[in-house]
């Protein structure tokens, strides 16, 4: 089954999005910052990344750039997923090479459809 790896610094979102995509026959792993989640993703190569963007230290516009800047990573699908609903904010996470944005709070089935339907294309 698909890999995804989560990057937030919410223990709490984790949990929620870990348990919703492991119902649904997903391996996870997570991140609890920027920093961490390149680490990982240059580590486990996921399938898959769901990006937090407000983090302590590295926030999610830079990790994204940074892994969508790397030969190694660039390939992996991240999709933004933050409490900064500004239309600026979407344009800005896209143009650091996410696929798509996601306004929390979503919903595990929304959160389980993306993934799938990310992962089918």
């Amino acid at each position: 089954m698909p890999l995804i790896l989560i990057v937030d610094d919410s223990p709490t979102e984790v949990h929620v999005m870990t348990k919703a995509l492991e119902r649904h026959g997903f391996r996870t792993a997570s991140a609890a910052d920027g920093a961490e989640g390149i680490r990982l993703a240059r580590e486990i190569h996921p399938d898959l990344i769901f990006m937090d963007i407000v983090m302590p230290g590295m926030n999610g516009y830079q990790a994204t750039r940074t892994l969508m800047n790397d030969p190694s990573t660039r390939a992996i699908p991240i999709v933004m997923v933050s409490s900064k609903g500004q239309e600026t904010d979407r344009i800005w996470g896209l143009r650091q090479g996410a696929i798509d944005y996601m306004i929390k709070p979503v919903s595990p089935d929304q959160l389980v459809a993306k993934a799938q339907a990310t992962l089918a294309a």
